[in-house]
């Protein structure tokens, strides 16, 4: 069995927002596009997710970098920044609408992965930290760093 390997990690997105619930989600990409993504030339640092009632919802990646491959000849229409389409079950696609009309939620890419060949993404549905949160966790991170360091120290004595 092939574990999932990762592409892409967007780290600023748990130091930022606290992940309520996170969902698998294909994306649709082109040819040379995938090619591009498993050799790690994607960034998903800015990028973010909204939803688009054409007629029906759909989820859409904006902001997400996708270099060009380079492999694939002259591609001269090519932008690395456009809108790709999000791949959701129909049932998880209306729970997290009716999710997002609560107030300060927003939709994240985590990560982008593949499994069993397929380029996947990992979003999830956060909630807006604020400055003393985003301090306080740091800070707790500091204090479980330095006892887990005393704690090793205490076992090789």
């Amino acid at each position: 069995m092939k574990l999932p390997m990762d592409l892409a990690i967007n780290k600023q997105a748990g130091f930022s927002y606290d992940l309520l619930e996170k969902f698998e989600a294909g994306i649709v990409l082109l040819g040379h596009e995938v090619k591009s993504v498993k050799q790690g030339q994607i960034s998903i640092k800015s990028a973010y997710i909204t939803i688009k009632h054409t007629p029906k919802p759909e989820l859409y990646l904006i902001n997400a970098t996708i270099s060009r491959y380079q492999k694939a000849g002259a591609l001269p229409n090519y932008d690395p920044l456009r809108e790709r389409k999000l791949l959701l079950q129909k049932n998880e696609l209306s729970r997290l609408i009716g999710k997002l009309e609560q107030k300060g939620l927003t939709l994240l890419p985590v990560r982008v992965y593949t499994k069993h060949n397929l380029v996947k993404m990992e979003i999830a549905l956060g909630r807006g930290k604020k400055l003393f949160e985003k301090k306080e966790a740091k800070k707790q991170k500091d204090i479980d760093r330095d006892t887990r360091r005393t704690i090793k120290e205490l076992d090789r004595q």
